[in-house]
């Protein structure tokens, strides 16, 4: 399953390269380089820093959406879990619009250690709240109510929804200009810069992934039988929460609210290969980056020269699965 997720990937990569409102081409440039042939001035923009950045920052922001909702529905125990659904991207989203907003009141020595990371690390620490506020409103006398976590996650996110709308009533507008990339999701703002600070976060997070299969397996038993099984339980709460905290304030913060990856990859994931985490975290990194780099080719192809924001693309495509993963699992929260 991992090596075809990886021809995939390759794919929809080089489709994403060669594709795009511009005719400016990736097969175009490597026959230009073969030949020894100088690229033209549009080219070189269109391909190095506008679609190679796109490119990298939708594999980064796919994978840790996806792996953040296959750590979710593992936590809760639950294949409705999801960041967006239960919250936890609003939070992202509601730090993001705070910094961007109120960033400036913060002290002169503060914005000038934050200059270039305050956005990122209020959605980080607002994506970490909402998760920890969700698991503590969820769990009781060591169990999580699936019913308790969703409507928690319906209530946080209506919450951050009316702060945000609050702030953007008090933002200026330079401020609300910035505030329309946060609103339906986008790639468009991706730089190599934003790619570079992406990737120690992103790729931290990947590698510690694997530590939590083994803890993620016990707890799908109960954590009772996890506890027996010698998982620790409250280490791994504790390290799924910053992971998903962490790779979920990151996609919030350089794409903006993006749905229904995180339900979608890991379910198909389940049904495809099985519960078991050690294969499924590493392919769900996989499989979320080929549909956020699917998702973001549609969204600049298909209505070229404009644009549509990322976040309707998934939606059409993910709502619809969700409503059937909803309608096959009816019977877990309580709709039967």
């Amino acid at each position: 399953m991992t090596g075809w997720l990886v021809v995939a990937l390759l794919a929809v990569s080089i489709a994403s390269l060669a594709w795009g409102a511009s005719e400016a081409s990736v097969f175009t440039v490597l026959g230009k380089l073969w030949r020894g042939e100088e690229l033209s001035a549009v080219e070189r923009v269109v391909m190095v820093n506008i679609r190679m950045p796109r490119l990298f920052m939708g594999m980064l922001v796919g994978a840790g959406l996806a792996v953040s909702g296959a750590i979710l529905q593992g936590l809760f125990r639950n294949p409705l879990a999801d960041p967006g659904i239960v919250g936890v991207t609003a939070g992202g989203s509601l730090g993001a619009i705070s910094a961007i907003v109120l960033g400036s009141l913060l002290p002169a020595g503060v914005l000038a250690v934050t200059s270039g990371w305050l956005v990122a690390l209020a959605a980080f620490f607002g994506a970490w709240i909402s998760t920890l506020l969700l698991y503590r409103v969820a769990t009781r006398d060591g169990r999580t109510s699936v019913a308790t976590m969703l409507l928690a996650g319906i209530a946080l996110a209506a919450l951050a929804a009316a702060i945000s709308g609050l702030l953007v009533f008090r933002a200026s507008d330079a401020q609300l200009r910035d505030l329309t990339f946060w609103s339906m999701g986008s790639l468009a703002g991706a730089t190599w810069s934003r790619v570079l600070a992406a990737l120690p976060i992103v790729a931290l997070a990947l590698t510690a992934s694997p530590l939590l299969s083994h803890g993620l397996n016990g707890i799908a038993l109960g954590e009772a039988a996890a506890m027996h099984m010698g998982v620790e339980v409250q280490r791994t709460k504790t390290l799924a929460i910053l992971w998903v905290a962490a790779a979920t304030g990151l996609a919030v913060a350089v794409a903006g609210g993006i749905g229904f990856v995180g339900i979608v990859v890991p379910h198909l994931l389940r049904l495809a290969t099985g519960p078991d985490h050690t294969p499924l975290l590493p392919n769900a990194a996989l499989l979320g980056a080929i549909l956020l780099i699917a998702a973001d080719m549609i969204s600049r192809t298909v209505v070229a020269p404009a644009e549509l924001p990322i976040g309707i693309v998934t939606a059409v495509l993910g709502a619809p699965v969700f409503l059937w993963i909803l309608l096959r699992r009816r019977g877990l929260v309580g709709l039967e």
